[in-house]
């Protein structure tokens, strides 16, 4: 399965992060939302099946904020596991 991160832009609208496989190898999809996904921004990690194919309405396409409960975006710009991570510095 899939999957990808929804979270709310700033503009009302829905914003979708489709990582690469090759990213994925690498580090988990809840890494990757939390470095990617802007500062302070909730998520939820959904599978890719439940995002609608037809793109036409995208712009209209709602969240409920409620429902972004796995995360919120980093301030940081760096993966946790990242040896410049602020929480990594002795």
């Amino acid at each position: 399965m899939e999957q990808v991160v929804i979270f709310s832009d700033d503009n009302g609208g829905v914003s979708i992060l489709m990582p690469s496989q090759e990213c994925l190898k690498r580090h988990t999809i809840q890494e990757i939302a939390e470095k990617d996904v802007p500062s302070g921004k909730p998520f939820k990690i959904v599978s890719r099946d439940i995002v609608p194919s037809d793109r036409t309405f995208r712009k209209a396409w709602e969240v409920d904020e409620s429902k972004l409960t796995d995360g919120v975006g980093s301030p940081h710009n760096v993966f946790v596991t990242d040896p410049q991570h602020p929480n990594n510095q002795s």
